[in-house]
């Protein structure tokens, strides 16, 4: 049996010395989900800029469409045009016979438009709610360039890129909000008279006048986004998931390593644990196979003894496995009617005498006045040795611990040592199973990682929350909170 535990053994020792480093296989895989995310991210990100992009120049070109059928089907806006424009041809004429300058032309221009311009807008819009465009469109039409032409010569009349005046016809728009339209070339041979000295005169030129339209479609990004909007739900819905599905993949997979780490620290402890018991088993049982020891009662005795005080601590071993992996909806409390104070001096005796190794000093208060309370004093008297013992184990030689029992609404408990502290790290797991708190100046601590979890599942038996407060090198206090009743 002994050579089986020892093979049992070695065999969990090469097991964990051969397994892989997960840690490394974690990270690389949690880096490669992140790389593979954000990468789904710039495509889908490129799709849909593209395909907003596309629903954003058909939007356009189809208000385009609409809106360039105006002028050419729109009787009212057709005579308003020809207003203006027969006063500047008007104008272009005397200019022609030098009774005008180009600044007169350009302000007659001005003029003539700006006296349209308030019918010419009421008008065009009349004309969109004609068209059913659900819409506010305001519409421009600027004067680009102005140029006169005959057989001998060219004469610019006006040149906006080199005299950066505004003449329009329509609304006011923003350059960052103008949606071109089309430029337009109006092209004329125009003959008229003048008489001039009493003398008739013909007078014949040609006209090239050249203007930009353009309109602000107001609200146009809120259309195509609204027609963009299914496609977008689905690709929020997409990621999302895809976000969701990657968070818990890592969230299983850091889950999955920490069961492997609690798994090996577990396994190591119990190995550890496990040796010296054999350890002295196995010498015991060899050296009752001794002459010498044969030929001393004494000795058999003694030897007998090692091996029934190994055996117990086995079984002590392979007990608190068992009774530590219960939760607490398995254990069944059998409360009694207790006096408080006898009890807990009691416990607190205990503890001291059982505490040979350190200089320990407990200092005990009460405060409030309960005659009795009701609880299991088996399961109570572990969960309270359990945290007692864990101060002695993290501490220093010489500890001290403050024990306060308060009466008040509910029963609460504190033990608060001035051992090494605990992280905040530690601090979060320190109530799971098989969790040890890594303390590297620590190398002695022996246990399984069981007590604290144990002594969590009793305290939520008797209905009861238990909490920890802790900084490192400033000690730990733990509360325990328990109905009276």
């Amino acid at each position: 049996m002994l050579a089986q535990y020892a093979l049992l053994i070695k065999r969990i020792s090469n097991f964990i010395r051969n397994s892989p480093p997960l840690k490394k296989k974690i990270k690389l895989l949690i880096a490669a989900a992140i790389f593979g995310l954000i990468a789904l991210s710039i495509i889908q990100g490129y799709l849909i800029n593209n395909t907003y992009k596309l629903k954003k120049d058909a939007f356009i070109n189809e208000m385009r469409r609409s809106v360039s059928q105006i002028d050419d089907f729109s009787p009212v806006l057709d005579s308003l045009s020809d207003i203006w424009q027969d006063h500047f041809l008007n104008k272009i004429a005397d200019y022609k016979v030098q009774q005008a300058t180009k600044a007169d032309i350009l302000k007659g221009l001005q003029f003539v438009i700006d006296s349209i311009n308030g019918p010419y807008k009421a008008e065009y819009q009349n004309e969109l709610k004609k068209l059913n465009i659900p819409y506010e469109i305001k519409f421009q039409k600027k004067v680009l360039a102005i140029v006169l032409e005959d057989s001998t010569q060219s004469d610019t009349i006006f040149d906006f890129y080199k005299t950066p005046k505004n003449i329009i016809l329509g609304n006011a728009i923003d350059n960052d909000k103008a949606i071109g339209l089309s430029t337009t070339l109006w092209q004329t041979d125009h003959t008229s008279s003048r008489t001039i000295n009493g003398e008739q005169k013909d007078i014949e030129f040609y006209l090239a006048f050249k203007t930009r339209d353009i309109m602000d479609l107001q609200g146009w990004r809120s259309v195509v986004i609204k027609e963009m909007m299914g496609l977008l739900l689905l690709s929020l819905i997409i990621f999302s998931v895809v976000i969701g599905l990657l968070y818990f993949s890592i969230k299983s997979l850091v889950l999955q390593k920490k069961i492997a780490d609690i798994k090996t620290d577990f396994v190591n402890n119990i190995t550890h644990e496990l040796k010296t018991p054999l350890a002295t088993l196995t010498l015991a049982t060899k050296m009752l196979k001794t002459k010498d020891v044969l030929a001393k009662p004494e000795m058999i005795n003694n030897t007998i003894g090692t091996i029934e005080r190994q055996n117990t601590r086995l079984q002590n071993l392979i007990d608190q496995v068992l009774s530590n992996s219960v939760g607490y909806q398995d254990i069944n409390l059998n409360k009694e009617s207790v006096n408080p104070r006898v009890y807990f001096d009691t416990v607190f005796d205990d503890f001291l005498l059982s505490v040979k190794s350190k200089s320990v000093q407990l200092n005990r208060a009460y405060e409030g006045d309960q005659k009795h309370i009701e609880l299991d004093r088996f399961y109570m008297t572990t969960a309270l040795l359990n945290i007692l013992d864990n101060a002695v184990k993290y501490s220093g030689e010489d500890l001290h611990i403050n024990c306060k029992i308060q009466f008040e609404e509910q029963l609460r408990i504190t033990i608060s040592d001035n051992g090494i502290g605990i992280s905040q790290k530690d601090k979060k797991q320190i109530f799971e199973k098989f969790y040890r708190a890594g303390h590297k100046e620590i190398h002695d601590v022996k246990g399984l990682g069981l007590g604290l979890y144990y002594t969590t599942e009793i305290v939520k038996a008797h209905l009861g929350t238990i909490e920890v407060k802790s900084l490192p090198s400033e000690g730990t206090t733990f509360i325990l909170k328990l109905p009276l009743n």
